[in-house]
């Protein structure tokens, strides 16, 4: 039976500051860099309606949102094993 001193038991998290944001720029920028390789059937989708480089001819909206995604799952969990550890 779970006691009500356990129910409020609970670690506070990290609040947002600018080391945060790096990790989480990092963690995405790293899931786009593999998800370009990585997929496979790029330039399915609608096309970014910004100007890109070559390299990125078939990356598009889908492309853009799947790996952001990834990047995000990432980044949270590097940001809550980092803080745990005392790192951030």
């Amino acid at each position: 039976m779970i006691t009500s001193s356990l129910l409020f038991a609970v670690q506070s998290t990290i609040e947002w500051n600018p080391s945060v944001a790096l990790v989480m720029l990092f963690c995405n920028l790293f899931a786009i860099v593999i998800g370009r390789f990585a997929i496979k059937n790029p330039g399915s989708g609608p096309d970014l309606p910004i100007p890109k480089p070559a390299l990125w001819k078939n990356f598009g909206v889908p492309e853009l949102i799947a790996t952001t995604s990834l990047g995000h799952i990432l980044g949270a969990g590097m940001i809550l094993g980092l803080a745990n550890a005392g790192a951030l």
